[in-house]
């Protein structure tokens, strides 16, 4: 898995609801229109500067909180192709993966707002094309990685017939 993207800095214990307000729960059968309104509550204009391929960059325990696993759909459906951050909330970090979102930690203090990023699974690092820097990233078990390369964890199910 290859990515490419331009990083978009959040902060730490940057949580669910900051993901993905709880007052707009009601909005929940449209993924869509909930997309819409991802970290409106962190910054308004956040969500407006978010293109199809970004990196979402954050510090420490990222998607802490509830257990909705809305905070980790929207985002894929608003076109963040991956997140980076020091550490995740456990929930999180599982909803991420099950829905087909890369998540991967790695020390993120070097990377700053704007920089481009190029993500190389395989080689379990992600480089800052911008600053000409690397960073290791920590690498995923096996079916992870397996659940992401088929989009989540419903098209791996049903790609190998996993339930009888």
């Amino acid at each position: 898995m290859q990515l490419k993207g331009r990083a978009i800095k959040v902060g730490d214990s940057i949580s669910t609801d900051l993901i993905c307000p709880g007052r707009l729960f009601h909005l929940r059968n449209d993924i869509k229109e909930l997309s819409k309104h991802i970290f409106e509550d962190l910054d308004p204009a956040l969500s407006k500067k978010i293109k199809h391929g970004h990196f979402i960059v954050a510090g420490k325990n990222f998607g802490l909180g509830s257990s909705r696993e809305h905070a980790a759909l929207v985002l894929k459906i608003s076109g963040i192709s991956c997140i980076l951050a020091s550490s995740f909330a456990r929930i999180f970090f599982r909803n991420a993966i099950n829905n087909g979102l890369p998540v991967f930690e790695c020390d993120t203090r070097k990377i700053k707002e704007g920089d481009k990023l190029s993500l190389d699974l395989n080689k379990e690092i992600v480089r800052n094309d911008t600053r000409g820097t690397r960073l290791k990233i920590r690498p995923l078990p096996g079916v992870m990685q397996d659940i992401l390369k088929e989009g989540g964890l419903i098209s791996y199910i049903r790609k190998f017939k996993c339930l009888h």
